[in-house]
């Protein structure tokens, strides 16, 4: 491990005080926890809203009669 310095602000340094003794922890760990938090959300899997986009027989919602669509939704 090696050791490294940071800027905060005041409001910063303050909370981080408050996070690590709330939790029982160091500060150095709190900003290891939330770097690796950090980065754990930017690897993350944004695709999401495409997935299964191209599965399918091709056809399209569009194509399915609006009496299907409706069926179950009482009408």
């Amino acid at each position: 491990m090696r050791k490294t310095s940071l800027y905060l602000a005041e409001a910063d340094v303050e909370r981080l005080r408050r996070l690590a003794d709330r939790e029982g922890r160091s500060q150095a760990e709190i900003v290891r926890a939330a770097i690796a938090a950090y980065e754990s959300r930017l690897e993350a899997d944004r695709a999401f809203a495409l997935a299964g986009a191209w599965e399918g027989d091709g056809s399209s919602v569009a194509d399915v009669p609006e009496a299907e669509l409706l069926r179950g939704f009482g009408g």
